[in-house]
């Protein structure tokens, strides 16, 4: 089953402040884990650069179980757009493919994210959107 959802969100920021939440440790382990999970910065690797790796671990609130995250920058283009490959599954190859991209407007940025993929059910697709939206609300308050 493929799938593909598309978020858009408005930040009051430059599209380098933004970037920068994708690309920088100390931001991306703060929103990507957002108040209720957390992803240790030690956990956290982010190779930026097209072939270059990503790797988190989520810590989910019981404290014990971990959720590993892996992926690969496919598109690198600082600050306009940024694509790589996701899964929490690292020992599948079959991975979704996420899409962002940052555009200036006025005194704001406009950033888009798609991602699109096979193998998650619409239910699966719904919680996931749920997720993004929680971590661009974080994101909101770190700018």
């Amino acid at each position: 089953m493929t799938y593909e959802f598309t978020i858009v969100r408005t930040f009051a920021a430059s599209p380098e402040e933004v970037f920068a939440l994708w690309t920088e440790p100390a931001h991306f382990s703060r929103w990507f884990g957002t108040d209720a999970v957390t992803v240790p910065l030690d956990t956290l690797s982010l190779d930026v650069r097209v072939g270059g790796t990503w790797s988190a671990t989520m810590l989910l609130p019981d404290g014990e179980t971990t959720i590993d995250w892996v992926g690969e920058y496919l598109e690198v283009d600082r600050p306009n757009r940024l694509v790589l490959t996701i899964t929490d599954q690292p020992q599948f190859d079959a991975r979704g493919t996420v899409t962002v991209t940052f555009e200036a407007i006025d005194d704001t940025t406009v950033m888009t994210m798609t991602q699109s993929g096979e193998g998650i059910e619409q239910a699966q697709t719904e919680q996931t959107v749920i997720g993004y939206n929680a971590f661009f609300d974080v994101m909101e308050q770190l700018l």
